[in-house]
């Protein structure tokens, strides 16, 4: 199952269609098609038996204003143009489509990860919503094991079109599933033999082979004076970092803490680790891309205002100045307005301590190098910390051990980014 038909990068401003500030995806650049390139020239062109991926899951998003046949701004799980005329007519795709989790759940919260997300159709019961995506071409509902809803919505499809039309509708998706089961041959032979399953999972080939897919994604961005690698058992200084008490997506809470960002044990068997940074070689520092939350903020909306805040992509505050006063997209049954503009207002990163730790190193260290490595999960502005390190690394979630390799020569950085950097701060925020 690939995902997300038709693409879930697009977000406004940088929002997350989980949350109900998140629910439209805009294309302020005309580039639509542009997010469905992965999918055509990738997904559903593979190599092997099923020659595309068996399963597509529609992301939760409004594609706003892209329906070209019948006008709907609806979550693309109920897009009939998005799913039957586009995925199915224009491109042929005749797989399982499976809904995204929660998308017939009620929508009850603007900030809530798990609150249910029927995008444009929130006055709809989930009866009705279930009817609506089976009527746009959706097979399968994430998440949802309950078949009332299937049934109540097969009721209302014979009730509009008769049992003959609602029965060959709902086959169509049973032969889907099905051949999905067929295709990979689950059918024939469904149950798991626990010896083969011992001789075929982490078998040391896979392992090495994902291992080197780690290193192969970390990327260099530079290494002045060619501080990297560095040899065996030289001396380095690992400061610890401060993490800002806050909350994860799930809203729960996490205590502020103060500790070694990596496996220290780890980076002992490279290198000489030492508690005065006057007996290094040098300095490495292991921060994370700035965190500033969701882009909402319900204290606000209790204050009067929208809610929204730009997304930073720098740890310094930030200040929407170029900003669209106008937002492209905007409504929800929650909200008595339209407009979701951020112009003109400011917001702070949980992780400010981030770019202080650099600059504090690079103090301590007294003219000796600086490696940062940062884990990065999104696009980030570097001039806050560029000029305090001799030499960077990004990675996107690997192994402490990955990183390693390539800090010490044992591995050579070849990764490319898969995404644009900005080089300033000041204008990072995005104005869509």
């Amino acid at each position: 199952m690939v995902k997300h038909w038709p693409g879930g990068g697009a977000g406004e401003a940088g929002r997350d269609a989980h949350y109900g500030a998140g629910k439209y995806a805009v294309y302020p650049g005309n580039n639509f098609d542009e997010h469905m390139i992965p999918f055509l020239e990738g997904a559903f062109k593979l190599e092997g038996g099923t020659n595309m991926a068996s399963a597509v899951m529609p992301y939760y998003t409004i594609s706003w204003n892209q329906d070209s046949k019948n006008g709907e701004n609806v979550g693309n799980s109920y897009n009939e143009y998005i799913i039957k005329d586009l995925l199915r007519g224009k491109y042929g795709y005749d797989g399982v489509v499976c809904t995204d989790w929660s998308v017939t759940h009620e929508h009850t919260v603007m900030d809530n990860f798990i609150d249910g997300k029927p995008w444009g159709l929130e006055n709809l019961s989930e009866a009705e919503l279930h009817y609506k995506a089976l009527m746009a071409g959706v097979d399968q509902f994430g998440g949802n094991n309950d078949a009332q809803p299937i049934l109540d919505a097969y009721e209302m499809g014979k009730e509009e079109h008769g049992e003959e039309k609602m029965h060959e509708r709902m086959e169509k998706s049973a032969v889907r599933l099905l051949n999905n089961i067929f295709s990979v041959g689950v059918f024939e032979n469904p149950y798991v033999v626990p010896s083969e399953t011992r001789e075929v999972v982490g078998q040391p080939a896979f392992m090495k082979a994902g291992f080197e897919a780690q290193i192969q994604s970390i990327v260099m961005l530079k290494n002045t004076n060619n501080v990297l690698p560095l040899m065996e058992r030289q001396k380095v200084y690992v400061p610890q970092r401060y993490v800002a008490a806050s909350r994860n997506f799930l809203g729960m809470e996490i205590p502020a803490s103060t500790d070694y960002p990596v496996n220290m044990e780890l980076v002992k068997k490279y290198f000489e680790v030492v508690d005065n940074p006057d007996d290094a070689d040098i300095g490495l520092v292991f921060i994370e891309s700035p965190s500033s939350g969701i882009g909402y903020d319900r204290i606000d909306v209790e204050k009067g205002g929208n809610g929204y805040f730009p997304i930073s992509l720098q740890y310094g505050d930030y200040t929407a100045t170029e900003a669209r006063a106008e937002s492209i997209a905007g409504g929800d049954p929650l909200e008595d307005f339209t407009n979701r503009s951020y112009k003109n207002k400011s917001v702070s990163t949980n992780n400010a301590t981030d770019a202080e730790l650099v600059a504090k190193t690079k103090s301590l260290m007294k003219g000796k190098p600086v490696l940062t490595v940062v884990h990065t999960t999104n696009p980030m502005v570097f001039s806050e910390i560029e000029k305090q390190s001799d030499a960077i690394l990004v990675g996107f979630g690997v192994q402490d051990t990955s990183t390693s390799e390539i800090i010490s020569g044992k591995a050579e950085p070849s990764a490319l980014l898969p995404f644009r950097m900005p080089r300033e701060h000041g204008h990072c925020g995005n104005p869509i």
